[in-house]
């Protein structure tokens, strides 16, 4: 069982998430789920993108709540099983993030 964070923690955590991040491209807490949109140069990057990310989320147990329209993907991340944001959406995001690159 994954522990939910408190407000203050996901706000350190999100800090750190966001510390080397453009503003444009920074995760936001919206409705108690952590979100980012990310943009690729084509449909089959942003595809490939999601590909990478669903092995990692498969390893991690850990499913991302996503949508995708052509170059765009809209990620919102939570832990159900906790009832809100836990370590693993962090652990996550880093990784989506590092897939991105």
């Amino acid at each position: 069982m994954v522990d939910k964070l408190t407000n203050a923690e996901s706000l350190v955590k999100l800090n750190e998430l966001n510390q080397n991040l453009p503003t444009e491209q920074q995760w936001q807490i919206t409705e108690g789920k952590l979100a980012k949109d990310f943009k690729f140069k084509s449909f089959i990057r942003a595809f490939g993108w999601m590909s990478q990310v669903a092995i990692w989320a498969e390893k991690l147990n850990h499913h991302p709540e996503w949508f995708n329209v052509y170059n765009k993907v809209e990620v919102k991340l939570t832990t159900h099983d906790a009832g809100g944001l836990s370590e693993l959406d962090f652990k996550l995001a880093t990784k989506m993030d590092l897939l991105q690159s």
